[in-house]
């Protein structure tokens, strides 16, 4: 090989070098969590951020795999969100919703990310998946076997049998008052005070539950039942939904299907995800999560609190 040829080769290698280390310097590359310990079978997000030249193109190699791990599953991809940060900058923000159906600790590994010819990689994280406690869920049941018998009611009815109907509706509207009224020191007949309206009495248990100070004191179970229940009421008032007896993903689920709830629900999703880990897991949150759970309760009420519309006043002719 000749002087100028082996001169031209090492000058080539030289650039590429070069030109390798600027892209992989001006790159940055972190991952974080929207909460490190997780309910099996729930969701969470990684966060995914990459600050880099604008006019770089870069991509996932492992875009079209729909897991992270042998036990961590990617439930969905929402679409990247990119902020020009001027200078020539921009950052890209792009979220993974997770979820794991094996308890145990996890380690999600380095997520590479390709651009201009060089691979960066995002700082490892752990995420710890506590398993559910069967025995508390309240949408399990045990499963019958399907029976196709041939009934007719009419054949095993008396001949009065609108007269036994009406004694067992007396019977029981006589123990559902006893229970709602007279148990309670009740009396129907005696006008009652007047409810406070949804916004305001749960704004007033907030502040309650706050004053209480029951997670400081090591009740965290109770405080977040506290918080919850606050929160259920004031959904079955606010929305005429059952929230009382249904379960976090069935009221999750329900809010979804509500335009006034629709921007506020993954507040409450949050909420209920934490709680839900306190109270089945007996999981012991951080002072933060404590607090952040009530701030996001409060905005939840706010959010959603209802809107006067103003009078229409009549126009007089005269």
């Amino acid at each position: 090989m000749s002087q100028n040829v082996r001169h031209i080769v090492m000058t080539a290698i030289v650039l590429l070098a070069a030109t390798a280390t600027a892209w992989g310097g001006n790159i940055t590359f972190k991952a974080k969590l929207d909460s490190a310990t997780l309910l099996m079978g729930k969701t969470t997000t990684l966060h995914l951020e990459i600050t880099q030249d604008k006019d770089a193109r870069g991509f996932f190699p492992n875009e079209q795999l729909d897991t992270l791990s042998a036990m961590i599953e990617i439930a969905e991809r929402p679409a990247a969100d990119t902020t020009d940060l001027g200078n020539n900058r921009i950052q890209i923000n792009r979220d993974l919703i997770i979820q794991s159906f094996d308890s145990g600790m996890w380690i999600i590994k380095p997520i590479p990310y390709v651009i201009h010819g060089d691979t960066a990689y995002c700082n490892q994280l752990t995420l710890k998946v506590l398993p559910v406690d069967v025995s508390q869920m309240k949408d399990i049941h045990d499963i019958k076997p399907v029976e196709d018998v041939p009934f007719s009611l009419f054949d095993w009815l008396p001949d009065y049998w609108w007269a036994w109907l009406l004694g067992l509706l007396l019977i029981a509207a006589g123990i559902w008052a006893y229970h709602k009224y007279y148990k309670k020191g009740i009396n129907p007949l005696k006008p009652s005070k007047k409810r406070l309206p949804p916004y305001e009495e749960a704004m007033i248990n907030l502040q309650n539950l706050k004053a209480a100070q029951l997670w400081q004191k090591g009740q965290e179970k109770e405080y977040f039942t506290g918080l919850t229940d606050i929160l259920r009421v004031y959904i079955d008032r606010r929305f005429g939904i059952n929230a009382v007896e249904m379960t976090s993903s069935q009221i999750i689920d329900t809010l979804k299907k509500n335009d006034e709830t629709k921007a506020v629900n993954e507040q409450l999703e949050m909420i209920l995800e934490v709680a839900d880990i306190v109270k089945f897991a007996n999981a012991r949150p951080l002072a933060d999560d404590n607090e952040v759970a009530y701030q996001r309760a409060v905005n939840f009420v706010e959010a959603t609190r209802p809107v006067e519309q103003p009078e229409k006043k009549e126009e007089v002719k005269k």
